[in-house]
This record gives C-alpha cells, structure tokens and sequence, in this order.
C-alpha cells in the first residue's frame, strides 16, 4: 500500500472558517434578498416565516454536514495512527530477524 504525504494545510482547509460568517455579512437571515447579490431562491427572497424556516433547514443541513466532515476527519486521523503503529512493529520485528540472521552468520 502507498501512504501519500498530506501537508497540513490540506488536512486543515481554511475553508472551514467561511461557515463561520458574522451576521453583519448575512443580515437577517429569511428575511429577504441578501447583500450578496444572489437571491437565495423565489422562498427566501419573499421573506417572512417560510424564509426564516427555510434559512433555518439550510443552517442545519451545512451545521450537520460540517459535524459529519469533521468526524470522518478525526477518524481517518485515527486510522492512519493505527495503520503507523502496526508499521513501526513490523519494521521492529523485521530488524530482529535480520539481527538474529547477522549474529548466526557470523558463527
């Protein structure tokens, strides 16, 4: 198996620091067109409590799909460790042979 070399920059995209916009960039949220050009669709831009719910589903969808993201981070971290410790005893192992098959060469 091939282990590919991961910088840390792209185990840790910035990118996780958009979801965490301040409400002076988003307004109110359901209450309409928002400041950033796009309409958000014909519900959202009528405003009122469907927008507000609406906006709300969506705020739960990406909270939930960022917490998913995150777990199967933390997993694949974890089986990486584990994947590094059972190499390191095999190499240990493997050193042993070869030491033991050195010391009965020599006699």
């Amino acid at each position: 198996m091939f282990l590919v070399r991961r910088s840390a920059s792209r185990l840790y995209p910035s990118g996780l620091n958009l979801a965490k916009m301040s409400s002076s960039q988003l307004g109110d949220l359901g209450s309409g067109a928002g400041k950033g050009g796009g309409g958000g669709g014909s519900i959202r831009e009528a405003g009122g409590s469907f927008g507000k719910m609406e906006a709300a589903r969506e705020e739960e969808y990406f909270y939930k799909k960022q917490k998913d993201q995150l777990e199967r981070l933390k997993n694949d971290q974890i089986h990486q460790a584990e994947f590094h410790h059972q190499q390191i005893k095999e190499h240990e192992e493997a050193i042993q042979r070869h030491k033991k098959f050195l010391e009965n060469l020599g006699k």
